[in-house]
């Protein structure tokens, strides 16, 4: 997921616009029904919750055909015995009923918990799977409640929802034709307070999808407010930008409360509805029945267990509208699950390996465009030749915006290259398995990320069966010693983005990290510019022996980092123009000449 540290804030107007597929088609029952591939792993555990959701309500529902039994036999009879059978018929039923719903939720619980683990999983997996430009173009907030808020809402309806929108419609049937069965009149009451209930519900649901989407994806706006505002937090306080960057967040929640209270209203109103009609058709049927109970056409047992089961209608009545809102929420979030699910990977790897890998790097014709470019601009690449040869290091020297940090991002398919191709011992690397090509190169960026876990965890990421001999040997590489001085040393548990840490150890504890790698090809994008010339000069010694046994490529800055390698290649306007000896380009090349000299460290350096 993409982070943004050093932008304060979004404007308002940035959000919900990018990117583009934020605004998808609105939700339909057909993005939940493409879920079904995680359900049926459950399928059994879902029938049986259905069918104990069933039979409790059965049972609950021979009750009140049992007290009419109970009013119009023994009590009117003065029966004793027969009370005493009937009274503990009704007491079995309920507990029965208690039994079948403890079942049903017992049976359910691990199998949608199961689901929304799965899902997220997969949703997980698929994240890491997309390139940089889908996490450069998606704001992580808007990634992040889909993970989360999302897949919540789809398990709510999943292991509630979903189940008694069917139960509750049976049982309505069921009650229905039952009461038109005891007396017909009071039947057609009943069912016809039911028109008016669907007319709302169709209403209802047009406007709850639109206000839910909305709702959605306004929380995913403040969520990504907040993580910059987390990540960023230095760079708000050193420009004094607190207050605004809090007006930014103000506004967005304010517009996120907006909404939310609209969503209620709307909620409200229908639910208040919905508590309406069915109270007005009790008092109907209390009227009618009491007129039919003293004309005789019904007894007081019927009347009774009529009212009894009308009254188990309420409930189900009342909760449509949180059944239909969670139907929405969740075929909301389900459709914006599928929009990451949709996105095909735009980089997939191949199926060859190099058994014995010698590290062979070579660049031919190589053509880059970021995917969102414009026809008209010019490549950020532009026909880029450049041979490495096995344990060769090369330095890659430009001025800025001159394609660097593009070209070491190709060798490890970060982006692919738009035209030519880039070879490892003369396989293109678009043929090989996405694994083992990124086993045979590490890259330590110029901005290291740390995750939040341990400083051993993060220095074994990309190779976690590393020795504790090989992971000190990095350490000591990368003079990043400090890590023993803290609270607990290696195990100490390393803040979000390593902020507890300087900018140095950060580079340092990257730098580490690429070096446990042990690749073939080491790739490091400026990883030294945040270290003191006295750390420098130790790293780069280190490093020296490091590079001996591993292909280079070295993106530099200062002459320093530049006399670490075999042969430099100069970088102008997306192309390789010279390639040589350091001494050579500086004597011969005045641009390579310019880009050093206009450092005074770099030209005392080379000299």
């Amino acid at each position: 997921m993409s982070a943004t540290a050093h932008q304060p804030t979004r404007t308002e107007s940035q959000l919900h616009t990018e990117p583009d597929p934020l605004r998808p088609p609105p939700a339909s029952a057909k993005a939940l029904w493409r879920l079904r591939a995680y359900v049926r792993p459950h399928l059994t555990a879902m029938v049986l919750s259905l069918l104990a959701a069933g039979i409790a309500i059965g049972l609950s529902l021979s009750i009140p055909l049992v007290i009419r039994e109970l009013i119009d036999g023994p009590i009117a009879d003065g029966d004793r015995d027969g009370l005493w059978w009937l009274g503990a018929l009704a007491i079995v039923l309920g507990v029965l009923e208690a039994a079948f719903i403890w079942f049903r939720r017992w049976v359910q619980s691990a199998a949608i918990f199961d689901i929304e683990r799965s899902l997220r999983r997969d949703l997980y997996d698929r994240l890491q799977e997309l390139p940089m430009a889908f996490h450069a173009k998606w704001q992580s907030g808007q990634l992040l409640s889909r993970v989360t808020t999302d897949l919540t809402a789809i398990r709510m309806f999943a292991g509630f929802g979903a189940i008694f929108l069917v139960v509750n419609i049976l049982q309505l049937i069921t009650v229905t034709i039952l009461l038109l069965n005891m007396y017909w009149p009071l039947g057609l009451v009943v069912a016809a307070s039911a028109v008016p209930i669907v007319w709302l519900s169709m209403r209802f649901e047009k406007a709850y999808t639109v206000v839910t989407r909305q709702v959605q994806d306004e929380q995913g706006d403040v969520a990504t407010l907040v993580e910059e505002a987390a990540v960023g937090y230095r760079v708000i306080r050193s420009f004094g930008r607190a207050s605004y960057a809090a007006e930014g967040f103000d506004r967005a929640a304010g517009k996120l409360y907006a909404t939310s209270l609209e969503k209620v209203r709307i909620s409200a109103r229908f639910w208040s509805f919905l508590g309406v009609i069915p109270n007005l058709a009790v008092v109907v049927v209390l009227l009618l029945g009491a007129r039919a109970v003293g004309e005789g056409e019904i007894t007081y047992g019927t009347l009774v267990a009529f009212v009894t089961l009308m009254l188990s209608l309420v409930w189900p009545v009342t909760v449509l509208g949180v059944i239909l809102a969670m139907a929405q929420e969740a075929m909301t979030a389900s459709a914006r699950v599928w929009e990451i699910f949709d996105t095909e990977p735009a980089i997939v790897g191949g199926e060859a390996e190099i058994a014995d890998p010698r590290g062979h790097l070579r660049f031919e014709g190589v053509e880059f465009r970021f995917p969102d470019q414009s026809p008209e601009e010019p490549a950020i690449l532009r026909g880029v030749d450049l041979d490495v040869a096995p344990g060769e290091t090369v330095a890659v020297v430009g001025s800025t915006g001159s394609g660097k940090t593009a070209l070491t991002a190709l060798v490890p398919r970060l982006y692919d290259v738009t035209a030519g191709r880039i070879t490892i011992d003369g396989v293109d690397v678009r043929e090989l398995r996405l694994p083992h090509l990124r086993s045979l190169v590490a890259t330590a960026f110029e901005e290291p990320v740390l995750f939040s876990m341990s400083a051993r965890e993060n220095l074994t990421l990309g190779r976690p069966d590393a020795s504790e001999a090989e992971v000190l040997e990095a350490i000591e590489v990368a003079q990043a010693g400090f890590v023993h001085d803290l609270p607990f040393g290696l195990d100490t548990r390393i803040g979000e983005q390593g902020m507890s840490l300087s900018g140095g150890q950060r580079q340092r504890l990257a730098l580490a990290r690429a070096v446990v790698a042990k690749p073939r090809i080491l790739v490091l994008d400026d990883t030294l510019s945040a270290l003191d010339v006295h750390t420098e000069a130790l790293v780069e010694e280190a490093l020296r022996r490091v590079l001996a046994d591993a292909t280079g490529i070295v993106v530099a800055h200062r002459a320093s980092t530049v006399l670490l390698a075999d042969k430099v290649a100069l970088l102008q306007e997306g192309r390789i123009t010279h390639v040589g000896q350091h001494r050579e380009l500086l004597a011969e090349v005045p641009a390579y000449r310019a880009l050093l000299t206009s450092d005074d460290a770099l030209a005392g350096a080379a000299r």
